[in-house]
């Protein structure tokens, strides 16, 4: 399986800690509710799912091209922005 993952997500690590790990960091400043939370593995910001009123973990990527995202907590799952693919 790892021969299918693409370069980024190949090179992402999970190591990296949460910036805040109580919840999406622009939800909490703005006092928003979310619905599931994606950890950038570039820089650990955690944002909102796109089913969450604000998107930020799509708009963060949007915003710095950080490349993979991992559901969080637990970090189970990854996604490739730029390619589209799970790992």
């Amino acid at each position: 399986m790892a021969d299918d993952l693409c370069e980024h997500l190949k090179k992402a690590t999970d190591a990296r800690a949460a910036k805040t790990p109580d919840g999406c960091e622009e939800c909490l400043k703005e006092g928003t509710p979310w619905i599931a939370l994606r950890m950038c593995l570039t820089c650990g910001h955690v944002g909102c799912c796109d089913s969450s009123i604000g998107r930020h973990a799509t708009k963060h990527f949007q915003a710095t091209g950080h490349p993979v995202m991992a559901e969080f907590p637990g970090k189970k799952w990854k996604w490739c922005y730029v390619d589209k693919a799970y790992g």
